[in-house]
């Protein structure tokens, strides 16, 4: 695939104005939807602050938790409590912190079964949910997909080389060797089936592989999104290599 994405860009002073915007953001498309709203969580140090600010006032009061439906773009599989578990995180910067219903909350199961059973059972919950085995375009999985941007392009746990990458029937697949600790991650079709796609961008660390996503490097697993909405960049000064501001 080559190409650049359309990506519309929000860039923020700094961090805490980043998780500000992003939180603006999901709010405003949960209140305009009427029913159910889907969103996948994205793991990893950035998007923690989002999570605390949407369990804090303002928001918290005026959020439809009880229509709100949280999926999990990839998880390492470890147990829900260790450290290295998004689960493990969104429980404590969110769940835990919001009135969430626990029927709403859809972890990855990374207890008592094999990775690639994992895979396939969150598959079928994903598949439950939606109603239906196969994707239709006019009907997005997700209402917002929240996601990463790793050091070598990597999203969810969509690596550069790693089979799941190219995985287009299955929805969930399970990473093995890509990382120390086996991943569980949602494919290009689970992650493109979304009304709108975020990622969540920080650090001047980031500043060149952003610029690369940017500019449709297609060595990058990032770069090879293509949603059924639109995607979304909301990244600090830092990672933009600007002053603040949107664009």
């Amino acid at each position: 695939m080559t190409g650049a994405p359309a990506i519309r860009s929000i860039v923020a002073a700094d961090p805490e104005a980043l998780a500000l915007s992003a939180a603006d953001w999901l709010a405003a498309a949960a209140a305009a939807k009427q029913d159910v709203f889907a969103v996948s969580l994205a793991g990893g140090r950035t998007p923690r602050r989002l999570y605390e600010l949407l369990a804090s006032a303002p928001y918290a009061e005026g959020f439809p938790w009880w229509r709100t439906h949280w999926f999990f773009g990839d998880e390492r599989f470890v147990a829900p409590d260790d450290e290295l578990s998004n689960f493990r995180m969104v429980r404590e910067a969110l769940f835990s912190r919001a009135p969430v219903p626990a029927g709403n909350i859809h972890a990855v199961p990374t207890q008592g079964l094999t990775p690639e059973a994992a895979a396939r059972a969150y598959e079928e919950e994903l598949k439950s949910f939606y109603g239906a085995d196969r994707f239709d375009p006019a009907r997005p999985l997700f209402d917002a997909c929240l996601l990463g941007l790793g050091p070598d392009g990597h999203t969810a746990s969509l690596f550069p080389g790693s089979a799941a990458l190219e995985e287009r029937e299955h929805w969930v697949a399970a990473v093995v060797g890509s990382k120390p600790e086996v991943r569980i991650t949602l494919t290009r079709p689970a992650l493109e089936s979304t009304s709108g796609l975020a990622f969540l961008v920080e650090g001047r660390e980031k500043r060149a592989i952003l610029g690369r996503l940017l500019e449709g490097d297609p060595a990058l697993p990032a770069a090879h999104l293509r949603p059924t909405g639109a995607t979304l960049l909301f990244a600090d000064a830092a990672a933009a290599g600007a002053p603040g501001g949107s664009g």
